[in-house]
């Protein structure tokens, strides 16, 4: 069995790609799905918010790209969320320059990945907010592509970018690479432009938009500093129930 590797990503920082990424894995791992979280961003954000002490790794993602460990050597498990997580810190920075000169740069993470494929039903990739080489891998090992976004004015034009992007990595680097979804985070019924925005969307990207919305939630943005995902930090906050939610809906889009 082949997993799914899915890209958690958006060009535009603050969007809230790693609450996304550790919450799905965490809502997953919650109905049964066998999952593996791997950090790109150096700053290490999903490793900490999964419960993972980043400056205590003995090997990270940067180890992995650089192929000097295996994925199942440099796995953790999050305490809480009931995932595995290939985390990262600083030292992942240093691993962009390290990789241009290096042959098949942006396939490392796709190679290593088939080493534990049969482990795990769902791969999250969490990106980091540049086009960088970091990314480029994450890209080049998924099927698909999640896009977290605000119902914000210049939410759509940081979108027509990444649309840009992955139409390129589809037609140079990776065929299956699509657009699986649009996910509505931070979101606020009581505005009116978020509304709006919301409205353009569905218009606009059809199906392609989760029926799942993430509500603005005190208790999601609590939970990293605990040191695990708002799922298990407060399962009966209204953001725990809706990521809980587009785990099932985003399984039964892979059915």
């Amino acid at each position: 069995m082949t997993p799914r590797i899915f890209c958690v990503a958006n060009q535009k920082g603050g969007v809230g790609k790693t609450t996304t990424t550790v919450n799905l894995a965490a809502g997953l791992a919650q109905i049964g799905r066998r999952v593996l979280v791997v950090d790109l961003d150096p700053q290490g954000n999903a490793t900490m918010g999964s419960g993972i002490d980043k400056r205590a790794l003995a090997l990270t993602v940067y180890d992995v790209l650089l192929e000097s460990a295996s994925i199942a050597e440099a796995r953790q498990r999050s305490p809480q969320g009931g995932y595995d997580v290939l985390g990262a810190n600083r030292e992942l920075a240093g691993a962009e320059v390290e990789l241009v000169e290096l042959e098949r740069r942006e396939r490392r993470l796709r190679s290593a990945l088939e080493a534990v494929r049969a482990d795990y039903d769902i791969v999250l990739v969490d990106c980091p907010p540049s086009l960088s080489l970091l990314t480029l891998n994450g890209l080049c090992a998924a099927h698909g592509v999640v896009v977290p976004m605000q119902c914000e004015y210049f939410a759509l034009e940081g979108l027509s970018d990444l649309v840009n992007t992955i139409k390129q990595v589809h037609a140079n680097l990776n065929p299956e690479l699509k657009i699986i979804g649009l996910l509505r985070v931070m979101f606020d019924p009581r505005i009116t432009l978020q509304q709006q925005v919301s409205e353009q969307l569905k218009a606009h990207f059809g199906d392609k938009v989760f029926d799942t919305v993430i509500p603005r939630n005190v208790r999601l943005a609590e939970a990293p500093s605990y040191g695990q995902p708002g799922v298990t930090f407060d399962p009966q906050s209204k953001g725990a129930q809706a990521f809980v939610a587009f785990a099932r809906e985003m399984v039964g889009r892979l059915a």
